[in-house]
């Protein structure tokens, strides 16, 4: 039996056919793995298919064939080969959710000297619209209608794939220089995925998040650094996540079917969560969680 090449990679990454589905492109913090300059045995010797590339969602529908982007990482050129090849090369619409590096930079990639797209929805908050369209290189992108801002309130939601998806924003307290900071939560047909890259702390926040994580399928959750030892040198103050360990904690009393939604994402170069066969890894697993991984899909 023959397949097409496009059919076959569907099959391959297990994504059923007439649906919707959300792709991982990256599950790296915003440096992404290995950072540059690090010379430590986390980004030393790492294996030639090695993937760390920061983080990022696609949303595929496969009715209408049409794509949509969640955070435009520096990889953006590797990350959107994953991309069926039956699909277009760009996506319909991009999200953001922050003004961080690895959340927004891969925007440059759609500008004159590149891909020089044209009219791509852009969504975040309206700050973060204001900073594209009033700092360069990002006020060319949108001088040049290679991307067009949509600003979004958090609360608001944008009806996709034909209406069959919808992304609410949801603000979340973190390290707001340039622009608010934004979770999504993704609704499809039949579940719910709610994706959360950066927060400062899960207690900081106005909203409960175990609550939410109930009334979802899946959750990816910031998991940037595993505990408060993994720096050495820096003040982890000024770069506040949960940690891992503390989110494990927090969420030890949740059941079987609640902790298995979980999906831990966003890891720094020097996360233990990296190695699979760390005591880290084997913990977070054995406690019922999940670590998010490169080409993992979710069914909406």
């Amino acid at each position: 039996m023959h397949l097409r090449p496009a059919l076959f990679l569907l099959l391959l990454l297990n994504i059923p056919l007439g649906a919707q589905q959300v792709m991982v492109l990256g599950i790296a913090q915003d440096a992404g793995k290995p950072q540059l300059a690090c010379s430590k045995e986390c980004c030393a010797e790492l294996p030639p298919n090695f993937d760390g590339s920061p983080v990022s969602l696609a949303i595929l529908d496969s009715n209408s064939k049409k794509w949509y982007l969640i955070e435009a990482s520096p990889a953006i050129k590797k990350q959107l080969l994953k991309i069926p090849s039956d699909y277009p090369a760009l996506p319909e619409a991009i999200f953001l959710t922050h003004a961080h590096i690895g959340h927004y930079s891969g925007l440059v990639h759609f500008g004159r000297e590149a891909a020089n797209s044209q009219r791509i929805s852009t969504y975040s908050g309206p700050r973060f619209c204001e900073f594209l369209r009033n700092n360069g290189p990002w006020s060319q992108l949108v001088s040049l209608k290679n991307i067009i801002p949509k600003a979004i309130s958090s609360g608001d939601s944008v009806k996709i794939a034909s209406g069959a998806i919808s992304i609410k924003a949801i603000a979340v307290p973190h390290r707001d220089e340039y622009s608010e900071t934004f979770g999504y939560l993704i609704s499809g047909p039949k579940k719910r995925l709610l994706f959360i890259p950066d927060i400062d702390k899960w207690e900081r926040w106005e909203l409960d998040i175990d609550s939410i994580i109930k009334k979802v399928d899946y959750a990816l959750l910031d998991a940037t650094f595993f505990d408060s030892k993994e720096l050495h040198g820096r003040d982890m103050a000024e770069i506040p996540h949960p940690f891992v360990k503390e989110s494990m904690q927090r969420w030890q009393s949740l059941g079987a079917n609640e902790k298995r939604k979980i999906h831990f994402i966003h890891l720094n170069h020097s996360n233990p969560l990296w190695d699979k066969n760390s005591s880290a890894y084997r913990a977070a697993i054995e406690a019922g969680f999940r670590v998010a991984e490169v080409n993992q899909v979710f069914s909406l």
